[in-house]
């Protein structure tokens, strides 16, 4: 297995995990949980999830489509959360998500309408509509970011062997305006298990071997049963 192909399954892999995280945070909520802080299920995969959790702007945008204005997010949101807007004048309010037709529906009446004081917001690809449209200043933005993919560097030696590098990309990118630096796993230790048994089971499937793939496997659900008992 060469470099780039380990780069592209430990992509794969770290991203199928981290969209785990929230599925079985989902599980956990619909159980009781141990009155023990170590054993408390539900603490333990938000731990896992806050790694990922961060804040940004989101900033008004008229420019391309002047009858309806949006706000651009962070490109790295996976999940947004809270969004803040600081009035000149008093507190910071949270907008409130809507769907479609609600969001344009409650516009309809004066008793329902947008405020400054009750804003909202529609979410639709990539980007957050606003009512009122007097909002125009930059919202905060609470969300959980993408993990960056993991890249293991390497330089190739005399006899065709790879050599790990930190930070020089010479091969396979020789474009020395784009260098990128290797990027370790941003998982907890606590997944090392389950992140090299999913690495030797897309491994086996590209080198062909059944072996690899079947005891790969078995361990992987064995993992996730654990998980669940």
């Amino acid at each position: 297995m060469t470099p780039t192909e380990f780069n592209s399954i430990a992509t794969q892999v770290q991203l199928e995990i981290f969209e785990k995280y929230f599925e079985d945070l989902n599980q956990q909520l619909r159980v009781p949980q141990a009155d023990i802080d170590y054993a408390d299920r539900i603490a333990s995969i938000d731990e896992k999830i806050a790694v990922f959790k961060t804040f940004g702007d989101a900033s008004y945008d008229n420019t391309t489509t002047p009858l309806k204005p949006y706000f651009t997010i962070p490109s790295d949101v996976y999940k947004i959360g809270t969004i803040v807007f600081t009035p000149s004048t008093g507190y910071p309010v949270e907008l409130e998500r809507l769907q479609r037709s609600t969001f344009y529906n409650i516009e309809k009446s004066n008793l329902t309408r947008s405020s400054e004081s009750f804003p909202t917001y529609l979410y639709e690809n990539t980007k957050l509509y606003v009512n009122p449209k007097t909002i125009q200043t930059t919202l905060e933005v609470d969300y959980i970011r993408k993990p960056a993919n993991p890249i293991w560097n390497f330089t190739v030696g005399n006899l065709g062997q790879y050599t790990f590098t930190a930070t020089d990309a010479v091969v396979p990118n020789p474009n020395p305006d784009n260098i990128v630096p290797s990027i370790d796993f941003e998982l907890m230790d606590s997944d090392q298990t389950i992140v090299i048994l999913k690495i030797l089971l897309y491994a086996g499937l590209i080198i062909k071997d059944p072996t690899v793939i079947q005891v790969a496997a078995q361990q992987v659900q064995s993992q996730e049963v654990n998980k669940k008992s």
